[in-house]
């Protein structure tokens, strides 16, 4: 029978991303993504259709880089 009294153990992730030497990267790299994604966004409504997706098509390649370095942690 298991001793009751003992407080359950949960997993808790690192506050401090010690051990993830891509993180302030991956941040900037996140922050220029979504700013180029609203700025496409509003190019792409406004004027021009075609300046628009090359700007989110940009922005999405700044994602794609993260992606990279999430899996390469």
């Amino acid at each position: 029978m298991a001793d009751e009294t003992q407080p359950i153990r949960h997993h808790t992730h690192p506050d401090d991303h010690e051990g993830d030497r891509f993180f302030r990267v991956r941040n900037v790299l996140n922050v220029l993504f979504m700013v180029g994604a609203i700025i496409g966004i509003i190019v792409y409504l406004t004027s021009s259709h075609d300046v628009g997706v090359i700007i989110i098509l940009v922005s999405m390649a700044f994602k794609a880089v993260e992606c990279v370095l999430r899996f390469l942690h």
